[in-house]
């Protein structure tokens, strides 16, 4: 069993892969959750981006983790980035559990060369602890291997250093 964490939510996918890819790199665990709310298509993406700027949530989909939240050494949290905040699902979660999270990294996709680096205090303002690591990550970009590996490397230093 692992005792790290790779939670997220994703819309388009992108952050789906980008998970995955660090999870395997750190032998985590890997758990998607949901808000339940249709996001798909262009109907789907006006949605999100209007949820994301009004700051509204929706009764999270019920996910299994192999532990409680505040058991893992880390939680690694996967958001895409929406009109410059993290994705309503992922706020859902913070606003409903993140006093759990006191060992907590991020891990942001975005479509844009921004990285919004404000969406980090945005996501420490509901959890118990400010994060420990993060990344900002785009798909598909040319640093995006540098940076997603840096990221990896940076997880594996401070996880040798809680030793």
């Amino acid at each position: 069993m692992s005792d790290i964490l790779c939670l997220y939510y994703s819309r388009s996918g992108n952050t789906r892969q980008t998970m995955a890819e660090i999870a395997e790199a750190l032998e985590a665990e890997l758990v998607e959750f949901t808000d339940g709310v249709d996001r798909q298509g262009r109907k789907g993406y006006f949605r999100s981006g209007l949820d994301a700027m009004r700051r509204s949530t929706h009764p999270l989909e019920k996910f299994e983790t192999a532990k409680p939240l505040e058991e893992y050494r880390l939680v690694i949290l996967g958001s895409p980035v929406w009109a410059g905040r993290c994705a309503s699902p992922v706020r859902g979660l913070l606003k409903r559990r993140g006093q759990e999270l006191s060992r907590v990294a991020y891990v942001l996709t975005r479509g844009g060369d921004k990285r919004y680096e404000e969406v980090y205090r945005q996501m420490d303002s509901y959890t118990a602890q400010p994060h420990l690591l993060e990344a900002s990550l785009r798909p598909g970009s040319v640093g995006y291997v540098f940076w997603r590996d840096k990221f990896i490397q940076d997880v594996q230093r401070y996880l040798a250093e809680q030793t």
